[in-house]
């Protein structure tokens, strides 16, 4: 098969598999004629394997992990369990933390809508963000951006 062609059989994208391909987690020969990488049934399997494994929420890392694991002759399926379980926790954990956020945008954004529209005036940008520090008295610690 093709790169399209194994990529349409399991339903991803001819980069996804250049991608993998790349990493080495699934294997293509070349035609000898043309140079096109040529991809069998077992490579076809991986990638449904990587496919449905990246859907539960393994990383390709831990997928990498589970591959090793099975072609060394051993059953990856007590690790895959104690992975899926830390996912499901941290998962949680991060549910629990975007409710909070979700609550404090909500009540921020009800106050916001009692405010008045505010010109800059060289100091603030905008006065409901900088108000609103000031009553939260925000920690201003070294943090990572986050843009999601």
């Amino acid at each position: 098969m093709l790169t399209t062609e194994i990529a349409n059989l399991v339903g991803v994208t001819p980069e996804t598999v250049r991608f993998y391909t790349r990493k080495g987690l699934i294997i293509a020969s070349r035609d000898p004629n043309n140079g096109y990488k040529i991809y069998d049934q077992s490579a076809a399997d991986k990638l449904m394997f990587i496919t449905h494994a990246r859907n539960i929420g393994f990383s390709l890392k831990q997928i990498e992990e589970i591959i090793d694991s099975s072609q060394s002759g051993q059953s990856p399926c007590p690790t895959v369990r104690e992975m899926l379980n830390n996912k499901i926790i941290e998962t949680k954990h991060k549910i629990e933390q975007y409710q909070k956020h979700l609550v404090l945008m909500e009540e921020t954004y009800a106050e916001w809508q009692l405010e008045p529209d505010m010109t800059p005036n060289g100091k603030s940008i905008c006065c409901l963000i900088d108000d609103w520090s000031d009553k939260h008295q925000v920690n201003f610690t070294k943090e990572k951006p986050n843009d999601n």
